[in-house]
C-alpha cells in the first residue's frame, strides 16, 4: 500500500470515484470492466498517474471517457494525468464479478 502524503486522496477513494466513468458501449464502469490498470502518485510532481486502457485500441470513444474522468475526479484529485496503456491488451478475464453481474443485467451473456 502506498503511503498517502498530506493533501493526497487515498487511491481507494479515487478508484471509487472512477466507478462513475461508464463505458458508453458496454454500460459498465471502467473499474469493474478491468480497464483501470493502475493508480499511483508521481514522485516527481505529486500528480496522480492513471493507467487505463480500452477494450480495443481502435475504440473511437477516448474523448468521451476522458471527459467522464474529468467529471469523476472533479473535487477528488487536484492534479492528475491519464495514460492510455495498450500492453497487456485488455481481455474479458479482467472484468470483476460485479462487472459480470452488471453486464448480465444489461443482457450480455458472460
Amino acid at each position: 500500500m502506498t503511503e498517502i502524503k498530506p493533501g493526497r486522496t487515498a487511491l481507494e477513494d479515487v478508484e471509487e470515484a472512477l466507478k462513475d466513468v461508464i463505458d458508453p458501449e458496454l454500460g459498465v464502469n471502467v473499474v469493474d470492466l478491468g480497464l483501470l490498470y493502475g493508480l499511483k502518485y508521481s514522485d516527481e510532481d505529486g500528480a496522480l498517474l492513471i493507467d487505463m486502457t480500452l477494450t480495443t485500441a481502435a475504440c473511437p470513444l477516448t474523448d468521451v471517457l476522458e471527459e467522464q474522468v474529468v467529471q469523476a475526479l472533479d473535487g477528488v484529485v487536484d492534479d492528475w494525468r491519464l495514460n492510455w496503456v495498450w500492453m497487456p491488451p485488455w481481455g474479458p478475464e479482467r472484468i470483476t464479478d460485479d462487472g459480470k453481474d452488471q453486464m448480465r443485467a444489461l443482457g450480455f451473456n458472460i
